[in-house]
């Protein structure tokens, strides 16, 4: 008997307080019928119930019941006690409740959270490359999803499987824009990779779009399959300087050109004693009316997109200023030249004592040989002498003894 007075007590308070059943989470699709229950309420008339609306389309809580009329053309109540939304739209989305009593007095309240989604069309993949380098950072393509709600995610996908950006060799940039009018959304994803070398020749990327509701699969695109092509290697950054040498006086022009083969042509940009030189980029330098201001080393760099930078060798530009003052005081050009002169000059007063030494010994040693001779030419005239003497005598022997 205890007990059974126990269970009487709770049926008891149960009908006063009335059962409570809620958190339905409801999802409707745009522009379709939507029929919310009331639990407990009688099939027929006379009904005790009403509903209340917090929506995006109510400042406050809106009050339905079957007494009253219709809301417009949102909104209404079945003879049955159901709640009619002949049209649900995005503006439906909010809390509904119903509160409802039988003719035994029970009291029952039902909760509903109702959120609306609109499918979008199929996305696609604007822009496709149908070319990809290895190893530089290029456009797949850009994937576009139009006119969902709500507004989703777009997902990338290579070879079947997800590609997730790691902001190095894979990287997404997203853009979403909602209507004005109709609040549907437009989803953007562009997608940069940078191939590995010596991969696959012809990778297969994809996208998918996905509302992330329950029971709703994801949309995909159809796949592309660009061709990933190996760069040969770069050849040497030139830098041709004019004129020849970089050697100039004052106030001449110097030209300065950076020959490169790449292809297209890369970015130039300009060093001079190994700073960075604020210009444009340009393949060619003019140096006008250069001044000892402008002289120094220069070299330029090549940024080819398959290699990155390339530095060309460096050349310098040296000036010459020639007057009576002599060279320009810093100028490599000008003190080259002087020690050149120094030693030229050195070099030929050398030649000069030289030559005189040689004229002096050359005389000398004529004058010596002049005096050495003159001695024995005496000699031979006395000899010569003396032997007409003793010839004399013997011809005058041989006449007086003839006949």
């Amino acid at each position: 008997m205890a007990a059974w007075a126990a269970a009487g007590a709770w049926v008891l308070v149960l009908s006063l307080w009335g059962a409570v059943v809620g958190g339905q989470n409801v999802t409707a699709r745009i522009g379709e019928p939507l029929v919310l229950n009331c639990k407990g309420a009688p099939k027929k008339p006379p009904q005790q119930l009403e509903w209340k609306l917090n929506t995006g389309r109510t400042e406050a809580w809106k009050v339905l019941s079957p007494q009253g009329g219709p809301w417009d053309s949102v909104a209404r109540v079945l003879p049955n006690g159901s709640l009619l939304l002949p049209a649900v739209g995005i503006q439906d989305e909010g809390t509904f409740r119903c509160r409802a009593t039988n003719r035994n007095g029970k009291e029952t309240k039902t909760n509903y959270r109702v959120r609306v989604y609109q499918i979008p069309g199929k996305p696609e993949i604007v822009d496709p490359a149908s070319e990809l380098m290895a190893g530089v950072p290029s456009k797949v393509g850009t994937c576009v999803s139009e006119g969902g709600y709500p507004a989703g995610t777009l997902s990338w996908h290579l070879d079947g499987k997800p590609l997730v950006p790691d902001g190095k060799g894979v990287s997404v940039k997203e853009q979403t824009w909602r209507h004005p009018e109709t609040g549907l959304f437009t989803l953007q994803s562009e997608l940069m990779v940078t191939p590995a070398g010596g991969g696959a020749s012809r990778p297969t990327f994809s996208c998918s779009f996905s509302l992330g509701l329950p029971r709703r699969r994801a949309l995909h695109t159809a796949p592309i399959q660009p061709s990933v092509w190996e760069p040969e290697p770069p050849e040497e950054v030139q830098l041709v300087v004019e004129p020849e040498g970089g050697v100039v006086a004052p106030g001449e022009t110097v030209t300065l050109t950076c020959e490169t083969p790449a292809q297209p042509p890369p970015q130039i940009h300009w060093m001079k004693d190994g700073v960075p030189l604020s210009l444009t980029s340009s393949p060619v330098l003019i140096l006008p009316e250069v001044g000892p201001q402008d002289q120094g080393t220069y070299s330029c760099v090549a940024t080819l997109p398959s290699h990155g930078p390339q530095e060309s060798p460096a050349v310098s530009i040296s000036i010459i200023e020639t007057g009576e003052e002599g060279p320009t005081a810093g100028s490599v050009g000008g003190s080259g030249l002087g020690t050149l002169a120094l030693a030229l000059g050195i070099l030929g007063g050398l030649g000069t004592v030289t030559l005189l030494v040689g004229v002096i010994m050359w005389r000398r040693r004529r004058l010596q040989g002049e005096e050495r001779k003159a001695p024995e030419n005496q000699e031979e005239e006395e000899e010569r002498a003396e032997l007409n003497q003793s010839e004399e005598p013997e011809a005058g022997e041989s006449s007086t003894g003839g006949p």
